[in-house]
């Protein structure tokens, strides 16, 4: 998954839910310096996935919009 416009392994909303957990492990404490470390690592590839499905959610909207612009200017 190293392109920008390649399909994330996960859905959005899985990975949405999941950031929510890690953040709540996080903010409640009680874990080891090094799980918290790896719950921020896996809380910033979470984050990335999210931010790559809503990128690409932008791209398609802003093509339906041009699409639907284009055609509108050939009425």
């Amino acid at each position: 998954m190293t392109e920008a416009t390649s399909t994330p392994e996960i859905p959005y909303e899985q990975a949405r839910d999941e950031l929510i957990s890690v953040v709540q492990r996080l903010e409640t404490g009680g874990t080891s310096l090094d799980e918290s470390l790896a719950l921020w690592e896996r809380g910033e590839q979470l984050a990335g996935i999210c931010q790559q499905w809503l990128d690409g959610a932008r791209s398609r909207l802003a093509a339906a919009a041009a699409r639907q612009d284009a055609d509108s200017d050939e009425t």
